[in-house]
């Protein structure tokens, strides 16, 4: 019979689903961008035809791909990195190298950039900002508001990762969830 989670394992687990699904709806938003460019592209050279409309959609689906697909990046370990030494590191000792890097990068620049863009967004929310381009969409302040999903995203994400990180360095992490991140 299988014990259930603790509860801070559980709160990560919840982090991670909420991430990998924005992060799969984003990844689907590339279908889109593909799209939505050649149709762009199509009309202006093909027709003469200019999309402004489309053409900044694409613009706000490109955000949220990269974006709101950054905190589901990082937790399947997508991210680049220069790991001459770190490949080469014991399991508990890259363990400790991600911690270090989410307690001393990671949350405080998701910290800085949520308080340096929070006056950027609710200014736009004020007036509910719109484009400046005649047949341009309506909704710049929901395109604005993608940093901060951004900011809240990655930051839940490194406390996921810092929970996970602490409860494996305790030895407490069950083995088949060790080897989803080190494995």
């Amino acid at each position: 019979m299988s014990q259930s989670p603790p509860p801070l394992l559980r709160v990560a687990g919840l982090i991670d689903a909420l991430n990998m699904r924005l992060g799969q709806l984003c990844a689907w938003i590339t279908l889109f961008l593909v799209i939505g460019t050649a149709i762009v592209v199509v009309l202006r050279y093909g027709f003469g035809i200019g999309a402004i409309a489309l053409q900044e959609a694409v613009m706000y689906g490109h955000a949220l791909v990269f974006m709101g697909a950054a905190a589901w990046t990082l937790q399947r370990n997508g991210h680049v990195r220069v790991d001459i030494f770190y490949q080469k590191f014991s399991s508990r000792r890259q363990t400790a190298v991600d911690g270090l890097g989410h307690l001393l990068f990671l949350l405080p620049v998701c910290l800085f950039l949520g308080w340096n863009s929070w006056d950027y967004v609710s200014s736009s929310w004020a007036t509910y900002e719109g484009s400046n381009e005649s047949g341009g969409l309506k909704f710049v302040y929901l395109q604005k508001s993608i940093i901060l999903l951004l900011v809240a995203s990655l930051a839940l994400q490194g406390i996921s990762d810092l929970i996970k990180a602490g409860y494996r360095l305790a030895g407490r992490l069950p083995e088949a969830e060790q080897e989803v991140k080190h494995g």
